[in-house]
């Protein structure tokens, strides 16, 4: 007989075996009992307890063969009530961790460890915290940030209101609709990642010098891109010869939605546009809200998405990488107009 102060049940010790093979072993130890063994040879024979053969057998004889099945093994006792675990989710979900008198404005593991502390009196490990995180649905991103000088009420109003109505006339005029920014890139603009060596990291050759290029451009709900260098700072002077490349590029009337950078606003500005008869309109973004304008979109495509992984080694290089990436958003309709289906954009699509 096996010494009960050494013996443990086949559960206990059988911890990494499959639950299926599990329940074959209680099946073959009943069918012995049944065949005339005894419990206690049975028991021997398994390694197990005669306390779980007697355990498995009255099982049996209660549930028939349904006694075989294993169920799940419990994990620990949660340390925070269902109640602690929502009101937790709805603070990192719903605030900023300064509104809790946090440092910083994104959430880390301690942080939320050191909330669950003070607001609970729970003391958890960082591993702890990981998990707990994982199971209420949470995971580390990277965010997006927005200003928060912006008003949500003059967003709303712009995508509810304001840009439904230019739509409108613009096609009582038939004139096209384009969203227009500015952009800047320097030849020390990296992004991407590289595949290396572990542990080893990668040195990509690339120039230090800190060179600069301004651009303008103007996207189509359409899937149309106008694009232009602009030598030195986009000044009113500037905007305004883009302005008129458009014009001469782009066919009929045009509606041009864009921020309120000072080039936009200038009298200077105002007054082309009005000389131009009605042939262009100019209207506004709500301010903060970069978000809203789809150009954003092609220059995160052209400088992270494509010039950025080139380690430029000069400013000749770089032009012709911007050219380059500009000419295959133009010729590839497709990739703009995926520039569109962001859930910030879908009023313009709507």
């Amino acid at each position: 007989m096996v010494d009960k102060a050494n013996s443990t049940s086949l559960e206990q010790r059988n911890q990494r075996i499959l639950r299926r093979g599990l329940e074959e072993k209680r099946a073959q130890a009943i069918r012995l009992i049944e065949a005339g063994t005894s419990p206690d040879v049975v028991a021997e024979a398994f390694s197990c307890g005669r306390s779980t053969v007697y355990g498995w057998w009255a099982a049996y004889q209660q549930k028939g063969e349904a006694a075989f099945a294993v169920g799940k093994a419990k994990g620990a006792k949660p340390k925070l009530s269902k109640r602690q675990t929502t009101q937790l989710y709805k603070w990192i979900v719903g605030k900023d961790p300064r509104q809790l008198r946090f440092e910083f404005a994104l959430w880390t593991r301690e942080m939320v460890r050191s909330l669950i502390a003070d607001r609970f009196g729970v003391e958890m490990s960082p591993q702890g915290v990981s998990e707990l995180l994982h199971r209420i649905g949470l995971s580390p991103q990277r965010p997006i940030v927005r200003a928060y000088e912006q008003d949500p009420e003059r967003v709303r109003r712009f995508k509810e209101e304001e840009y439904p109505e230019i739509r409108g006339r613009a096609k009582e005029a038939g004139a096209q609709v384009f969203f227009q920014d500015e952009a800047g890139m320097r030849t020390d603009h990296h992004a991407g990642t590289t595949w290396g060596a572990l542990g080893k990291t990668p040195i990509v050759r690339g120039t230090g010098q800190r060179r600069s290029l301004n651009m303008i451009s103007a996207v189509s709900p359409r899937g149309k891109l106008h694009f232009t260098f602009v030598e030195g700072k986009v000044n009113a002077e500037a905007f305004i010869e883009y302005l008129k490349k458009l014009l001469h590029d782009v066919r009929g009337p045009i509606f041009l939605i864009c921020d309120g950078h000072p080039s936009h606003k200038a009298k200077k500005t105002a007054e082309f546009v009005a000389s131009t008869k009605g042939r262009l309109e100019l209207f506004f973004l709500p301010p903060y809200s970069p978000e809203l304008n789809p150009d954003e979109w092609v220059w995160r495509n052209v400088k992270s998405g494509r010039v950025g992984k080139m380690a430029v080694r000069n400013v000749e290089e770089m032009r012709q990488g911007i050219e380059t990436a500009v000419a295959r958003l133009q010729g590839t309709k497709e990739i703009v107009l995926g520039f569109f289906r962001s859930p910030d954009l879908s009023y313009i699509t709507a």
